[in-house]
């Protein structure tokens, strides 16, 4: 697939435009726009200029961000300079808002001070202007086309959009403003007539304060360019979630050439090769182990905290890390076709294929402004058939443009959108976008991933179970001075059990590490073990009487007894006895179980998808109430399921590793623990920042009371314009002059603000 960089599109009729335009070129297979990425996916036998011709015709900008190569290492390089480039595009567009925005906002103070002011409270203007209405008016049309010049883009696409007869947002923004700024100059020649006609002060200070409507020209696009400020600036994350990964990828690697170590850049390595990895190094290509043993964290991949032994044979992967031995590995996939890799495809190819929820507003535009511009028209033309003079006729078109104003159809959605982001942040819930808000509250289908987010994802000490005549306190004493000498996760989740109890730490001596397996060392002239059963029993003496159970069944009948419940046993071995067996799992999280009811409570289907074994999984899903559980899935895995759960509704992945990444860019809504890793973060579309899974449900909760705002403040938008449309073209007798009807707008403005603030009195 070929990847370009568009820019120029402003909303979701946009992106359907380009998809259209080079969908239409001959070779192309299919086509994919990611509005909120800039990015574009071609599959086809089309060379790279003949697209961008086709979307350089359609009224957009693209420009290539894919290579011409094969070489992995020249594809690696290519898709992060890629990933840059787009998001230098969006910093650029970023600080252009905001130029435009505070640039807008300064000519605008100006421009109310006169209108609202002066005029309504009768603050001071320089001598020259006091009185003088034709001054005055003047100087609000120079403010207002200033602020128009200055938001001209909104002009520019708005009204390409309307010739192309495919009218978009900002060609609501655009007609609305120029009515307002078109009858305003009107109004201003008809004001230059009246003198000349010896016109009297007072009917000429009538004119100027009700018909003049210039400050509306110009608050139309500046309001609009602050929500298309905050959509910019939440268009950023995906990039940064690609970053992130890629971030993650070694640079260097240590190679064995003629029995030595030579460290090289992680592009010159090439399958075949060997290469070392000592313990709290990251490995840097996928490969298998050749000799050694090593515990190995494959969080990175497959979010599971707890370290898997290798020993040769096993495989390893890029981006993991050896936390204790050391092995040597024979690479067999390096460049784009490691796994790290292949997650980054999968974020990156979810982004570009996952199309935004196109706003409401968007949706209606193609309808409301062709109806709107053939309703003015018939107006117009209509009282000139009657026999209405053309000032009567034009003022009762321009009054149906003007109180059919998009500035509360615009505001509609993204003011509902603020509101609720405002309650998600109070409650330490981020949404990233307003579709993301949207569309929680639509979800169906909740799956949460176990580690790290039904569970803690820090291994614990849950039980500490003393053999015969042994104490607790004498078997912590022992094991505590034994894993102390250890980095091993399971070590340090022993220690911080012992530190917290108060046990007494000794020092051993002859201290062994045996990776993979378990530990060894000398306390007072006695030789203890610790490690799994498997290691254990080879120091076992089974010297019991005839009838009773060995200590190695009792060891095996404890290891199956912990382990069918999702812990992991470790036993403690001193002179050829068992001590007794500390049990250490990856605890759940206090809020688990509640969320899962709350959330059944609310009609949603829970699942629990993650990698781990099959046993601990539905040990985890018992205790926290989900049936529906899928274990021993990969990355890649998850989100295949994802899709097929998603067959049955609207899906929100909960997650917090970097193998979640897939899974919730590919889902509906992704929804990530905000203590998770950085790219969990950056890849979903919500962010919880109080660790909590209620949150998940405050933040379904919250999502669907924004969505039913935003429906009743579309109602309110429409049920001015059906209101006021036949008295504003003087269907029932009434002459609705423009000022009347641009106070109608304001006020239907005015409802659907203060009908979102409503959503301030939820309680979560």
């Amino acid at each position: 697939m070929k990847q370009f960089t568009v820019t120029g599109m402003s909303c979701a009729a946009c992106q359907a435009r380009v998809e259209k335009a080079v969908n239409k070129v001959n070779g192309v297979k299919s086509c994919s726009v990611s509005l909120l990425t800039n990015s574009m996916g071609v599959e086809g036998d089309v060379d790279d200029e003949t697209i961008i011709k086709a979307v350089k015709n359609a009224g957009y900008d693209a420009k290539s961000a894919s290579g011409s190569t094969n070489d992995s290492a020249y594809k690696s390089k290519t898709a992060s300079n890629s990933v840059d480039e787009i998001g230098t595009i969006q910093k650029n567009e970023i600080t252009h808002l905001k130029k435009r925005l505070i640039s807008s906002v300064v000519f605008l103070i100006i421009l109310m001070y006169i209108t609202m002011g002066h005029n309504m409270a009768g603050f001071p203007v320089p001598s020259f202007l006091s009185h003088n209405h034709i001054g005055l008016a003047i100087t609000q049309m120079l403010l207002s086309l200033i602020v128009m010049v200055i938001n001209r883009d909104f002009f520019i696409n708005g009204f390409k959009s309307a010739i192309r007869l495919s009218p978009n947002m900002d060609t609501l923004v655009a007609l609305g403003a120029t009515a307002s700024f078109g009858w305003s100059i009107f109004i201003l020649y008809k004001m230059t007539w009246m003198i000349t006609n010896g016109a009297s002060n007072a009917s000429l200070m009538d004119i100027y304060h009700n018909q003049l409507f210039f400050e509306s020209a110009a608050m139309i696009p500046a309001l609009i360019t602050i929500g298309k400020l905050l959509e910019a600036i939440s268009k950023g994350r995906t990039t940064n979630a690609l970053k992130s990964l890629m971030k993650l990828a070694p640079k260097t690697a240590v190679l064995i050439i003629d029995n030595e170590e030579v460290r090289v850049d992680i592009d010159e390595v090439v399958p075949g090769d060997v290469f070392v990895v000592k313990p709290g190094q990251i490995i840097p290509v996928d490969g298998v182990v050749l000799e050694g043993t090593g515990a190995v964290n494959e969080s990175a991949l497959t979010g599971e905290s707890i370290p898997v032994d290798k020993n040769a044979g096993d495989v390893v992967s890029a981006a993991t890390v050896n936390m204790s031995g050391v092995i040597r590995c024979k690479a067999t996939r390096v460049g784009e076709d490691t796994t790290l890799a292949g997650i980054i495809k999968i974020v990156s190819q979810s982004a570009a294929t996952k199309a935004p929820i196109a706003r409401i507003a968007d949706r209606v535009s193609a309808v409301f402004v062709p109806v709107v511009l053939l309703l003015a028209l018939i107006v117009l033309f209509g009282w000139l058939i009657a026999g209405e003079n053309v000032s009567y006729a034009l003022a009762r078109a321009i009054s149906v443009l003007v109180i059919s104003c998009p500035c509360a159809l615009g505001l509609a959605t993204p003011v509902a959108i603020m509101v609720g982001n405002g309650i998600g942040a109070k409650h330490g819930i981020l949404f990233k976008t307003g579709e993301a808000l949207e569309m929680t509250g639509k979800i169906k289908n909740i799956v949460l991933d176990k580690t790290g987010t039904i569970t803690s994802g820090v291994p614990t000490v849950t039980d500490v179970f003393p053999f015969d005549e042994f104490s607790e306190k004498y078997l912590l004493v022992r094991a505590y001075a034994l894993e102390n000498n250890s980095v091993h996760p399971l070590a340090k989740a022993i220690v911080n059990h012992c530190e917290n109890a108060g046990v007494r730490l000794m020092d051993v001596t002859d201290f062994e590490e045996v990776p993979g397996n378990g530990l060894s060392a000398v306390l007072n002239e006695k030789t203890i073990h610790s490690g799994n059963s498997d290691y254990i029993k080879k120091f076992i003496i089974n010297d019991d009487e005839e009838g009773t159970a060995s200590p190695q069944d009792k060891a095996d009948e404890i290891a199956d007894r912990f382990s069918s419940d999702g812990k992991t046993p470790i036993f403690i071995e001193e002179d050829g006895g068992i001590l007794g067996v500390i049990a250490i799992a990856d605890t759940i999280r206090d809020s688990s179980a509640l969320a899962v009811d709350k959330l059944k409570d609310l009609g949603k289907d829970v699942y629990m998808l993650t990698g781990d074994n099959v046993n601990t999984a539905v040990s985890i899903g018992n205790k926290v109430g989900i049936k529906n559980v899928i274990a021993g899935v990969l990355p890649d895995e998850k989100e295949k399921n994802i899709e097929k759960i998603s067959k049955s509704g609207k899906t929100a992945m909960v997650g917090d590793g970097i193998n979640d990444a897939p899974a919730l860019t590919t889902a509906d809504v992704g929804i990530a623990i905000g203590t998770g890793t950085e790219v969990a973060v950056d890849s979903a579309d919500v962010v919880l920042m109080n660790d909590d899974l209620n949150d998940v449900v405050k933040a379904t909760v919250l999502g669907k009371k924004t969505i039913r705002n935003i429906h009743e403040n579309l109602f309110w938008a429409f049920f001015y314009n059906a209101i006021c449309i036949p008295l504003a073209a003087g269907l029932f007798g009434i002459e609705l002059n423009p000022m009347i009807a641009a106070a109608a707008m304001s006020l239907s403005s005015v409802t659907v603000c203060l009908n979102a603030l409503r959503l301030n009195l939820l309680k979560l």
